[in-house]
């Protein structure tokens, strides 16, 4: 691949562009917020100026509902060799295009597992994609050589291609991406109103439950208006389970023994499930997960701390494998937790005590 068009300058389309440029490949950048343009090509990700000729490879970067209108554009005029889309939903937009008449041979549904809360060419990155799944979707109709192209652009953005059905892809990405995105929004919906004084009480568990309702809704009205079916029946089973999880809660008030026990029981099952479902979610890179240790220090908020205890934790020889903070309320202080091997713990504390840490157990 020597040449790609970018169509869409946002997040993701920004960061494909970084990373095709990071590869040597010429890029050209177009969407219809022509100020979006001028900022990915300040930020080095291609070119304002339009293709002489057909390019190589057509990226799509367009919200789901515009997917099908953008590429029947693009394919009519014919602005490339391949043409792909990085949308959240793969059926609908396919189903669209094929609505159109047109000839798919030449196009192959994507869909790059990697976001941010935040959104626009400023938040985008070349490493985005490093080592996240990235779905294709060919059909019997799809070219080879348009395959190859789809898979050289995921090896480029350092990702891991994972061949779908668009359908069965729509069903996953309901599962472990829109639902939960919803959910979170409702859990954070309780805080809006909620007294000032019960909110400064928020720890480490209420910002991971709710982080990812810090995105843009506009974006979400778009995703989730191509995929209401799934989500929707999904979050019909979380209601089930959420209504038997209050009358469980509401017998754990209950005078009589058995009716709390039974409440008892109820609770217990649903946390059980939870921690099912809970250890199926891969671990780093993608790999069967892992139990890691914390070791947890206390730090000052000022320059250069992560920086020293990372230093450190090298020193002894030990690799970090995740970290989390947890920032003290009202204090310029917070929690670091360190994540690493069971076998590693002993020597990383005594390390940081050494080095005049303050280690918690």
């Amino acid at each position: 691949m020597r040449t790609a068009l970018v169509i869409g300058t946002g997040l993701i389309g920004t960061s494909v562009a970084l990373a095709l440029v990071r590869r040597g490949v010429t890029v050209h950048l177009a969407d219809h917020h022509p100020e979006h343009v001028r900022t990915a090509a300040a930020l080095g990700a291609g070119t304002e100026e339009p293709p002489e000729g057909p390019v190589d490879l057509v990226v799509v970067a367009a919200p789901p509902a515009q997917v099908a209108a953008v590429l029947g554009d693009a394919l009519r005029r014919g602005a490339g060799r391949g043409y792909l889309d990085v949308a959240s939903v793969k059926g609908g937009p396919r189903r669209a295009l094929e609505a159109q008449g047109l000839d798919l041979t030449a196009y192959i549904g994507t869909h790059p597992m990697s976001g941010r809360e935040r959104s626009g060419p400023l938040a985008a990155s070349a490493d985005l994609f490093e080592g996240r799944p990235w779905v294709l979707t060919p059909t019997r109709d799809t070219d080879t050589e348009v395959l190859n192209l789809a898979l050289e652009l995921v090896s480029h953005c350092a990702a891991v291609p994972v061949v779908m059905d668009a359908d069965a892809h729509d069903r996953a990405v309901a599962l472990v991406s829109h639902m939960p995105h919803l959910v979170s929004s409702l859990v954070a919906a309780r805080l809006e109103h909620a007294e000032e004084t019960a909110v400064r009480l928020c720890g480490q568990g209420i910002r991971d439950v709710t982080r990812i309702a810090a995105s843009d809704p506009a974006m979400w009205i778009d995703i989730l208006s191509a995929n209401p079916g799934p989500v929707a029946d999904l979050l019909t089973d979380v209601s089930a389970d959420l209504d038997e999880t209050v009358r469980a809660l509401r017998a754990l008030q209950s005078a009589d023994e058995a009716k709390r026990q039974g409440g008892a029981d109820g609770v217990r099952d649903v946390l059980r499930r939870g921690n099912a479902g809970q250890v199926r979610v891969p671990g780093k890179h993608g790999s069967a997960p892992r139990a890691y240790e914390v070791v947890a220090v206390l730090i000052d908020d000022q320059p250069g701390q992560l920086a020293r205890i990372f230093a450190d934790a090298g020193l002894a020889g030990v690799n970090i494998e995740d970290v989390r903070i947890e920032h003290a309320t009202g204090q310029q202080a917070g929690l670091v937790q360190l994540m690493v091997e069971p076998k590693a713990v002993g020597v990383l504390s005594g390390a940081l005590r050494e080095r005049g840490w303050a280690v918690r157990q």
